[in-house]
């Protein structure tokens, strides 16, 4: 764990607080500096606003389309489910950077849903899907969708079913069931859901860089700008640990909201 974990991470916080550039001199002290010039950067609050973006918009459109999808399989029979879940997890199979370019080939400006559109429209429509905001959501619910899917899976399959035979026997209807029984009880694992794909979705790299506009920096490919254009190191080292830091406390914010939704549903 020291080897493969802690000590990068503090090597990236000694980068981040070391300022050997202080008055010419080779030998440098420990700085806040670069943490100020980020806090004032307008570069760096604009890209922190446009990863919260497109973090949060992808984790939505995830539930929207991971939660029905849950449902279904947890109505079907154990052997059928069985082979639905290969094909959710099909994508983790897949290299991201394959999967990327699979995206374009279906939705780019001469992609098969252009080409259908523009047959469909006799060349009227032509959708701008890809390197722009909308093709770096499209690549992300490609990677997040199956763990939003299996996060609510878990909590649907662990719900007791004798309570909606018991609603049922009541006269409850099936969206008066959703809403009162099998929505507030697999809220657990929409908020694992949420976590997870939040918490993966401030740190992705590729699919912005591959799929989005000048406009869609993320803060990981902002670090990349300082390591491999202005070679910036401490300000790279800087933005590496506060996005360290974010992902930590949303992590430790989501899990006691978990804790305490697990609690109520015991």
């Amino acid at each position: 764990m020291f080897a493969i974990l802690l000590y990068p991470l503090g090597l990236t916080l000694w980068t981040s607080l070391y300022d050997g550039q202080t008055s010419g001199q080779l030998s440098g002290h420990l700085s806040l500096r670069a943490y100020a010039e980020l806090a004032s950067s307008t570069l760096f609050l604009k890209v922190l606003r446009n990863t919260f973006e497109i973090a949060i918009t992808g984790t939505l459109v995830s539930l929207v389309f991971g939660y029905p999808v849950a449902m279904h399989l947890a109505a079907q029979p154990p052997r059928r489910r069985t082979a639905c879940l290969v094909m959710v997890m099909l994508p983790f199979w897949t290299s991201i950077l394959v999967k990327s370019f699979a995206l374009v080939a279906v939705f780019g400006n001469q992609g098969l849903v252009n080409q259908l559109l523009g047959f469909l429209s006799g060349g009227q429509i032509n959708l701008p899907m890809m390197f722009n905001r909308v093709g770096v959501v499209l690549g992300m619910i490609n990677f997040l969708l199956p763990f939003m899917i299996l996060s609510i899976l878990g909590s649907l399959l662990a719900l007791d079913r004798r309570l909606i035979l018991a609603a049922e026997t009541m006269g409850a209807g099936p969206l008066r069931i959703f809403w009162k029984i099998i929505l507030p009880l697999s809220l657990p694992g929409v908020v694992a859901g949420v976590l997870i794909n939040v918490t993966l979705s401030i740190g992705m790299y590729i699919t912005p860089a591959l799929l989005g506009g000048r406009q869609d920096m993320m803060v990981a490919n902002l670090v990349d700008f300082y390591t491999r254009q202005t070679l910036d190191w401490t300000a790279a080292s800087a933005t590496a640990v506060a996005l360290l830091a974010i992902s930590g406390l949303l992590v430790a914010m989501l899990g006691r909201v978990r804790g305490g939704l697990s609690g109520g549903a015991a």
